[in-house]
C-alpha cells in the first residue's frame, strides 16, 4: 500500500559543507513529509575555499551515499549559485525547485531549522509552507571543517568524525582527503584562521578595480592564500590615509604595472559600487568598494604581474562566463555587477 504524504515535494536547503548527521535527520523530516524531495545545493559553481571545499555533484554524491536505492529514487539535487543578493538567491532556488516539478502545481514545503540569524533565508519564501524541526544534537559544520583540515592523523580525524557525520560520508572524506584539492583547502584554511589570529575578523576595508579596454578586461591571478592561483580583480586593503580611488589606483599600479597616469584613470572612470555581502569573504567581515574604468577601444596595454599578483593578464569579455569556478571570492559577481556578463 502506497504511503500517504502530507506533501508532493519536500524542500531542503543548505551548503552540506559537509553533509552531517543534522543534515541527515532533516532529510528523514523532508522524506517523511512528501515523496519526492528536492535538495537545494547552495554555494555551487564556484572555486572551490576552504569554507566550500566540496563541488555540488561531491556534495550530491555524498548524500546519495547515504541513502537505500529505493530512497534515492525519490531524491533530487538542485545547484544553486551564490548571488550576493538575497532577492535574487531566493527566485533562483524557486525557479530550480519549479523546474524538478516539471512545471505543474505541487504543494510544497520547506524543512528547516533556525539555527541562528544565518537561517533568516528560510523566511524568503512565504509560497511554501514552512515545516520547523527540532535541533538534531550539538553538531556544527564549521567545527566538522576544522577537525578535518587541522588533523594531523588520518585515524584520530576519522575517529573524531565518527560522531558527526554518517558513516558513508566519513568514508567519502577519507577517500577525499587523499586527492590534491585537500592539500590546496588545508593550507587555505589553516591561513585563513592564523590571519584571523593576527587580524581579527573585521570590519576590513577594501578596494578593487575593474578595467576595461577593446571588449577584454584586466585580472590578476592570485599568488597566494586564500585563493592561490585563482583570478581576481587587482585590488587590496585600504592604507589609513588613502581615499577609495586613490586606494583602487594604487592597487592597480602595484599589481598589474597598468602605466597609466591617475588623472587620466580618473577621466574614465565609468562606476562604482559597494559590495558589503557579510559572507563575501572568509576573511571576515570586508566591505570592498569596486571601480570600473573604461579605457575605450585601444590596445591593450603591457601589464605584468607584481606584488600579491603572480600574474597579470587582457581577458576577452566573451571568455568570462566560462571563468566562474575559477574566480576568487565573489570576483565574477562584481564583474557581472558593471558588464552584465550573465543572467
Amino acid at each position: 500500500m502506497k504511503r500517504a504524504s502530507r506533501f508532493d515535494v519536500a524542500v531542503l536547503i543548505g551548503r552540506f559543507q559537509p553533509f552531517h548527521n543534522g543534515h541527515r535527520a532533516l532529510l528523514e523530516q523532508a522524506l517523511a513529509a512528501a515523496e519526492r524531495v528536492i535538495v537545494v545545493l547552495g554555494s555551487s559553481y564556484q572555486a572551490r575555499n576552504a569554507k566550500n571545499p566540496f563541488t555540488w555533484e561531491e556534495r550530491a554524491a555524498m548524500i546519495a551515499a547515504t541513502l537505500d536505492a529505493a530512497t534515492i529514487k525519490r531524491v533530487g539535487f538542485a545547484p544553486v549559485r551564490d548571488y550576493y543578493d538575497d532577492a535574487r538567491w531566493s527566485a533562483a532556488v524557486s525557479l530550480a525547485v519549479q523546474a524538478h516539478c516539471g512545471g505543474a502545481e505541487r504543494s510544497i514545503a520547506l524543512v528547516g531549522f533556525h539555527k541562528d540569524a544565518s537561517s533568516y533565508y528560510l523566511d524568503r519564501f512565504p509560497h511554501w509552507a514552512f515545516l520547523p524541526t527540532p535541533q538534531y544534537g550539538n553538531i556544527d559544520a564549521t567545527h566538522i571543517r576544522q577537525i578535518y583540515f587541522a588533523g594531523d592523523s588520518a585515524a584520530a580525524t576519522r575517529t573524531a568524525l565518527a560522531g558527526a557525520l554518517p558513516q558513508a560520508v566519513v568514508s567519502y572524506l577519507m577517500e577525499w582527503s587523499q586527492l590534491p584539492a585537500y592539500a590546496q583547502m588545508r593550507d587555505e584554511h589553516l591561513h585563513i584562521e592564523e590571519s584571523k589570529k593576527r587580524w581579527g575578523v573585521g570590519p576590513f576595508v577594501t578596494v578593487d578595480a575593474v578595467v576595461t579596454a577593446s571588449a577584454h578586461v584586466l585580472l590578476v591571478r592570485r599568488r597566494n592564500a586564500p585563493g592561490k592561483n585563482l583570478w581576481a580583480l587587482p585590488g587590496g586593503f585600504l592604507e589609513p590615509r588613502e581615499r577609495l580611488l586613490q586606494g583602487a589606483l594604487r592597487e592597480l599600479q602595484e599589481e598589474t604595472g597598468l602605466a597609466l597616469a591617475d588623472s587620466s584613470m580618473r577621466e574614465r572612470l565609468k562606476g562604482v559600487a559597494v559590495f558589503d555581502h557579510p559572507d563575501r569573504s572568509l576573511r571576515g567581515r570586508t566591505i570592498t568598494h569596486a571601480h570600473w574604468f573604461d579605457l575605450g577601444h585601444c590596445e591593450l596595454a603591457e601589464v605584468t604581474g607584481a606584488d600579491d599578483a603572480a600574474e597579470a593578464r587582457w581577458v576577452a569579455l566573451a571568455d568570462l562566463a566560462a571563468m566562474e569556478d575559477r574566480c576568487f571570492e565573489d570576483h565574477f559577481h562584481i564583474l557581472n555587477h558593471f558588464l552584465l556578463l550573465a543572467a
